[in-house]
């Protein structure tokens, strides 16, 4: 007796698949700029600010697309933000203060 196994093939789903291209795209689309800006603007704290900027932006599309965060509730959203807010805000203060000490010292 041979047992025969019938495998059954779903049908690609087409939104799903362009969704995947359309992520790929945006992300392209943000690292494309930001190669523009590394060859075309002179260093200064306006391109610093820009790589910044475009990095949190692709950082925040990841997470919502990838990590599907974008389609949970506020509440959770908020859990994960506002700490990442309060790190972020707690670095800046440091650079500061550490400026500040520094030009006293010197």
């Amino acid at each position: 007796m041979e047992q025969q196994t019938q495998i059954r093939v779903q049908p690609v789903d087409k939104k799903k698949i362009q969704k995947i291209w359309r992520v790929a795209g945006i992300l392209g689309a943000i690292t494309t700029v930001e190669f523009i800006i590394a060859f075309t603007i002179g260093a200064g704290s306006a391109k610093t600010f820009l790589f910044i900027a475009l990095t949190i932006w692709k950082a925040f599309y990841i997470v919502s697309e990838f990590m599907h965060l974008g389609h949970e509730k506020k509440s959770l959203k908020m859990s994960i933000l506002l700490p990442m807010l309060f790190v972020i805000f707690l670095i800046f203060i440091m650079i500061y203060q550490g400026n500040a000490i520094y030009e006293v010292l010197n």
